[in-house]
């Protein structure tokens, strides 16, 4: 047959990433971990509103290992849809299409999300007289 000669399409075992592709990637990871997380943003609230015991659970999970965890994660997620989404509107502007630029202001969102979540962070705990 003739149609077993013909080239296959690039697939993920053989097409090589690209930051580009990647940030795309992340950026609808970060957006589904964002409206996941969500639900324990939910969970907080409605333990607020049930009681005082419902209440201290939540924040005994939040206080936790797994629960700081979720929590960095989250906040990584956010300050990364953010940082690419201003990044989006640059584009849809019409600027940073050059390779040179999208790959500079694709380590900027990289960069940019780190030092966010760190300084939210920081505040946070300094915020609390935890430093």
């Amino acid at each position: 047959m003739a149609s077993q000669n013909r080239p296959l399409s690039p697939h993920l075992q053989v097409y090589k990433p690209q930051l580009t592709s990647v940030m795309s990637i992340m950026h609808r990871a970060t957006g589904i971990a964002l409206a996941v997380g969500t639900l324990l943003l939910l969970c907080w609230l409605i333990a607020a509103a049930t009681g005082e015991r419902a209440f201290n659970d939540v924040q005994a999970f939040n206080a936790s290992w797994i629960g700081r965890l979720l929590l960095l994660g989250w906040s990584y997620a956010l300050f990364y849809h953010l940082c690419n989404g201003i990044r989006h509107l640059f584009w849809d502007a019409g600027k940073g299409f050059e390779l040179d630029a999208a790959y500079r202001n694709g380590w900027l969102v990289v960069a940019a999300s780190v030092v966010l979540t760190a300084a939210a962070w920081i505040w946070g705990y300094a915020s609390m007289g935890a430093f």
